[in-house]
Order: structure tokens, then sequence, then C-alpha cells
């Protein structure tokens, strides 16, 4: 059998940081690690050929190549998961899909031929059996939580690694937390389960092999979620793996809770990391108590940004607005928030409701769902009937956005979080590249771009101030350039 896995492009959105990665000389963020990770559960005497969508196209000898194609995505690739799945069948090829869009949307898909849902170290292995007896079911569902311990080393070979900006590597699944508008829980239980630190290290001497020496992504909606595992078997393997090479950077998402840990804190800087992201929401108590973010309240959100950054990690804080305790007065306090806190990378989102949440039930009781989500909630669109007011919030929204990512509050937030940054041992090698996008910056952002005053003023004051932080600060303004451009693009004509 010859299996094509396909993954969709993705629209222009906050994370896909396509303006950035143009500095950088590559194509897309990451490779699409379930997909490699499905194929690395198949057979190993089948053809596997992966195409990402992000970064190529997909070519007729691809399909007539293959007997079977493999399609997964997320909610934000919904349009394009159709107009690949009707390709694919226009071809006449048997379409098999899976993975968290088509878990949660299945009943959308009507060309599809076989739904492999929910977690495929578990279903995939019943449609592979009842394929091979010539009696495929279509659809495969599991109540049940896969056993990370026996999850494959993903296929990197399939991946042209050079055209990603980060690798990515998952260690956990499940949130112990029940945030009303999460769906983690929904997908993945609340209890958090785990790889173990050998298997991370094979993973990552796997991507070593592949050619792999950039940063990783851990994709864990939360690395933390089971702290004593994180403690005593994940940072210990870490910090000796990079002792025997280049100190190689990491990345990932974490609760805020992790402030209140400085054992653990240290840890995960010794380890690699220097960035993590945490769903900070709202500065509004009222509002973390709707939405039942229990882990964020009764706790000074601010502090705990500031103790992480001076410890050695770059928050990056996802935010929230459209709350049914959101009053007017919300749209300054998360300004003031944002702005005193350095958190450069502020994702700021309207609420979305989406299938399989807590949220999404109540809001069909209450008949307030006005369609669905578009997964992507910085896009400036909800499907939510607010009390504050559609036109309101969306205005207020534009407004916050306008002030956060405007040139000089943006590089002033830079100046705040590189102040408080006391970075660890793994910030990444300086490579060829990085010094061509530093000079690409110098002309795009400090001579034709319109933030140039300021971004002149942050290399004077980096330079004076933080000099190791110089690339860091450069980072931070070519990343500042990706966000100005999407709000213009796709929230603005909102």
């Amino acid at each position: 059998m010859n299996i094509l896995l396909i993954n969709p492009p993705c629209p222009e959105t906050f994370w896909s940081f396509t303006h950035a990665l143009r500095f950088i000389e590559k194509k897309a963020a990451t490779p699409p690690l379930g997909l490699l990770t499905v194929a690395a559960l198949l057979p190993a005497s089948w053809g596997k050929r992966l195409v990402d969508l992000q970064m190529a196209a997909l070519e007729p000898d691809d399909l007539a190549w293959a007997d079977l194609v493999f399609i997964s995505g997320m909610s934000i690739q919904r349009q394009a998961a159709r107009q690949v799945i009707a390709t694919c069948k226009a071809a006449g090829k048997t379409v098999v899909a899976g993975g968290p869009l088509f878990t949660l949307e299945y009943a959308l898909f009507e060309q599809v031929d076989h739904f492999v849902l929910n977690e495929a170290e578990l279903t995939l292995p019943l449609f592979l059996a009842d394929f091979q007896r010539g009696r495929p079911k279509r659809t495969y569902r599991s109540r049940q939580f896969a056993d990370l311990r026996r999850t494959p080393v993903p296929l990197w070979e399939l991946a042209d690694l050079d055209c990603y900006a980060w690798a990515g590597i998952q260690y956990s699944r499940g949130c112990p937390y029940n945030c009303e508008f999460c769906n983690v829980t929904a997908l993945l239980g609340r209890t958090p389960r785990t790889k173990t630190g050998a298997q991370v290290i094979s993973e990552l001497e796997g991507l070593h092999r592949a050619g792999w020496h950039g940063p990783v992504f851990f994709v864990d909606d939360n690395l933390i979620g089971n702290r004593r595992a994180a403690r005593t078997d994940l940072m210990p393997a870490l910090i000796q793996w990079q002792k025997s090479r280049r100190p190689v950077s990491f990345n990932t998402q974490v609760s805020i809770n992790l402030a209140d840990d400085e054992e653990l804190t240290r840890n995960m800087v010794q380890a690699g990391f220097n960035t993590v992201f945490i769903g900070i929401e709202t500065p509004d108590p009222d509002s973390l108590a709707e939405c039942h973010k229990n882990q964020n309240q009764k706790r000074n959100l601010l502090a705990d940004v500031k103790r992480l950054q001076r410890a050695g990690l770059e928050v990056q804080g996802g935010f929230i607005l459209g709350f049914d305790s959101d009053q007017p007065t919300i749209f300054q306090k998360m300004v003031d928030f944002v702005q005193q806190s350095g958190v450069v990378t502020a994702m700021v989102g309207l609420l979305q409701s989406s299938p399989g949440t807590d949220l999404h039930n109540r809001l069909r009781h209450e008949g307030r769902l006005a369609g669905v989500s578009s997964g992507d909630n910085a896009d400036g669109t909800t499907n939510i009937i607010p009390r504050m007011g559609l036109d309101r919030l969306r205005e207020g929204y534009k407004q916050v956005l306008g002030r956060i990512y405007a040139p000089r509050p943006y590089y002033q937030r830079i100046r705040a979080f590189l102040r408080e940054y006391r970075p660890g041992p793994a910030r990444g090698r300086i490579q060829a590249l990085h010094v061509r996008a530093f000079l690409r910056s110098l002309f795009r952002l400090g001579v034709v771009g319109r933030e140039r005053v300021e971004f002149w003023k942050l290399l004077l004051w980096t330079t004076w101030r933080r000099p190791t932080l110089l690339f860091a600060a450069v980072r931070l303004a070519i990343c500042g350039h990706h966000y100005r451009r999407v709000f213009e693009d796709r929230v603005l004509p909102v």
C-alpha cells in the first residue's frame, strides 16, 4: 500500500508567522507532527509520502501514486480540508480522515470515506485490521485514552525539515483543568498522560539524525499538567541530554501556576526552555471565575509573569475578550495589563465556542450560538451572541489590538521585557540565516518600515543596556511586523 498523508494549508493567522518567516527563509512554522506520528503507526513495509500544503502543492503524480489518502487538521483548516477532500475524491481516491477537526466535526464531511477519530494509537489499528480484511467501517472511535509510552517516534524523514522554523515534539496529552471555553479535556481528558523522559530523548535524537539542530516546540497543551513527572523524569533527562551537545532551545505551553514552583521553573530553564505560552485570558477576576479558570484566580498575575521573566522564561500570553462578565472597562484593563507585564507576544482574541466544550453546551441551551467557530480566535470573529453587544465588542477589540501593536507601545513592551529577562544557558545557536534576517530587518524595519524610529531606538537601547540580547530584540521586532500585518489584513476589515 502507498499512503499519501496530506496536511491542509492554514490561513494567515497570529501564529502562522507568515510575514516573519520570510526574514529567516522558512516556509512554515512547524511540520505536521500528528501525521508524522500516524505514519509511524502504519506498517513499515507500506510506502508513505507527506504533502504539507503549507509549502508545497498537491500534484497529480502524488494522487496517482497513492492507494489511500490520509488527511488530518484542526478547525482553522476546515475550509482548506474540504477543498483537499474534494480534489482527492475527484481523482477517485479513498479518503481517511482523523485529528481534532474531524473528531469534533466529522458529521460535516460527507465525502470522507473513513473516519479514524480520537487518538490514532487506539483507533488506527482497528481500521487497518478491518481494511486488510476488506471490511472497513466508516467510523472508528474510542472512549479510552492512549498509553503514550507506546507511541512511536514520528517519521521525521518524511518532512523537509529545512523548510520549518521549529520542530515539534509531544510529551503529554490532557490537562487537569477544565476551563469552560477549552476543548482540550473533551478531546484528551483531564488526567495528563506522559511519555517517559527516555522516549523524549529518543525523539530528540531522531530529529538530530534527520539533520535538525534548531529550536524545538513541545506542543503539549500544558507541559506541567503532571508536575511530578515533569520535575522528576522529563527535566532531568533533558538536562543530561543538553550536556552532550550544543544547547538546543525549547518552548512550550504551561499554566500560570508554574510561577509557584521555583524548582520546576529553574529546572525548565536549565533544561533549555526559554519561552512559555500561558493562557492568562483576562485581568478581570469576575471573568476568570465565569470561565472556571481556577488556576488563574486569587493571584497576582502581573507579579507571576515578572517572576517567570526574571527566571529566564519569555512569557507569551493568551487573552480573551467577550466573556459575559466583561464590562466596557475591560478594554483599557487589557491594554494596561499587557503593557505593564512586558508580554510582548500577546494573543488577544474574541471568545469563540468550540464543539465539545462546556461553553458550547451552555450557549446552545441559552440560544446564543451564531454558526461555527472559525478556529482562529484572533481573526475578529465570534460565533457567540455576546452580552455586551457584538458591535461594541468588535470595536473595543480593534481598539485593544491597535493600541498594543502600534509601533510605539509594542517597542516599549519589548524594552519592558528585556529589563526583566535573565536568559538561561540555551538560547539556541546563531546561524547564518539569523545574521541574514538581522540584515534584512535593518532595511525592512529600519529603512522602509513605518516603525523605523522605534526600531532604531530599540537597537541603540539594547546595544547599550542589554547587548547580549540584541538578536532577541530584533526577533521580537520582526514578530511585531507580522502581528501588525495580521491585524491590518484580517481584523480591521471585519
